[in-house]
Order: structure tokens, then sequence, then C-alpha cells
């Protein structure tokens, strides 16, 4: 086609093989999904996960959509992830006993976006709007470690799938939580309880495993509500 770009020609090709992968390919795969040469499509991966449009998990060397996507519009809207997540965050508070919170990067702030008070009848404050810090919070870290060039302290969290605080935002108090993603593999939210850190995690500082299951599931399911497939 007259007037185009051959590399930004193939870049967005690239980034329609990885979205439609759901971040099950290696380089080796997407070079031949494109008609590339490997080295050729290595270059482009590059440079893709250096402005965050893919990401790459350290541990298998995959390559998913990158959170820099998400500021070239709105992928998914606020109100359409809140819809989406209500049924299964509601069932997550149900379940576990402890109060639930959908998180997102709004610019570069992790802001709470649903929040499902425990089921109990003790006095408690919405948090919906609440900006956490992103370092010391669960739904914190689990959104800065796939964001676009994460320290590398927080590859394990990318790698494991979830995120543990124990006292460090809130003396006493924890959370468990765990990535939100779209169809192309997208990290758009967390999703996580929080709670006493006597009720989370055992005496040695671990997650309590059905509770951690709890999070995770609820997560996935939301993530297959967005068009995510694990598989």
């Amino acid at each position: 086609m007259p007037g185009t770009v051959q590399s930004i020609e193939r870049a967005a090709a690239i980034l329609r093989v990885v979205a439609g992968s759901g971040g099950r390919l290696g380089v080796t795969d997407i070079a031949a999904a494109v008609g590339l040469a490997k080295t050729t499509a290595h270059s482009l991966l590059r440079t893709l996960l250096s402005v965050g449009f893919v990401e790459q998990d350290p541990a298998t060397g995959r390559y998913a959509l990158g959170p820099g996507l998400l500021r070239l519009g709105t992928p998914l809207d606020v109100n359409e992830l809140r819809a989406r997540s209500s049924n299964w965050a509601d069932a997550l508070a149900a379940r576990s006993g402890h109060a639930v919170r959908l998180a997102t990067l709004i610019g570069t702030e992790v802001v709470v976006v649903h929040h499902v008070f425990r089921p109990d009848d003790s006095a408690q404050v919405l948090e919906v709007g609440t900006t956490l810090p992103a370092r010391s919070t669960a739904l914190g870290t689990v959104l800065m470690a796939h964001a676009p060039a994460p320290p590398a302290e927080l590859a394990e969290v990318r790698t494991r799938g979830w995120a543990a605080e124990r006292g460090e935002h809130e003396p006493g108090m924890g959370a468990i939580a765990a990535p939100v993603r779209t169809a192309g593999g997208l990290v758009v939210a967390a999703l996580g309880v929080s709670g006493p850190v006597t009720s989370l995690f055992d005496g040695r500082g671990v997650p309590r495993s059905l509770l951690l299951a709890m999070v995770t599931d609820a997560a996935h399911a939301v993530s297959r509500e967005l068009g995510h497939s694990s598989g």
C-alpha cells in the first residue's frame, strides 16, 4: 500500500497476534505468525516492550499486551469493569467473610473502583475512589508487577500470580490480591480480600490456602468475563 511505513505495519501485525494469543506465544511463534525473521520480530518486540505496548513473562519468555496500551484510550471502561466483576466480588466476600476490593490504574494512581463490605454487622467505610500506595498494598503490587519495566523484585509476583500485604500499609491489617486480565492477556485490574493479618495468614505469614484459592479463582472468573482464556 503506497505511503505506509513498513515497521509500523509489522508492529501492528505483532500486536494483533499477541492480542489473539492470550499471552501464550514466544518470539519464535510470533515471528512465524507474522512472516518475519526472528531477529526482526525480536527487535520490534523489544521496542514495543520499551514503550509498554507488550509485556514479557520473565519465566516463560512469552508476550502479552502491555498496560501502555491503556494510555491510548479506554479499552475497558471502569463502569464495565465494575459491572463484569460485581457478581464474583460479592460471592468472594460471602465465601471468604472478608471485604473485597477491585483496583485499577488510572493514570499512574492505584484507585479502588469497587468495594464489597465484609458480611458482618460492623461499621465499615466505602472505599470506592480511594487511592492506594502502589508498593505497600497487595492490589498496588499486582498492578505494578504487570506495569512496563517492573522492578526486578516484582518478578515473583508476576510468576506466581498473586501478591500479599502483611501490615505494610496499615498495622495489623493485610490483603491478598490477584490480577484480572482481558482477552489479550492485558492486566487491567487487581482483585483481592482484606482483613486482619491473623485471619489471612498463618503463623509463618503464608496465605491460608483456601483463602488464596478463593481470591485467585475469583480473579480468573472475572478475567473470563472479560474474554480472557488461560488455556
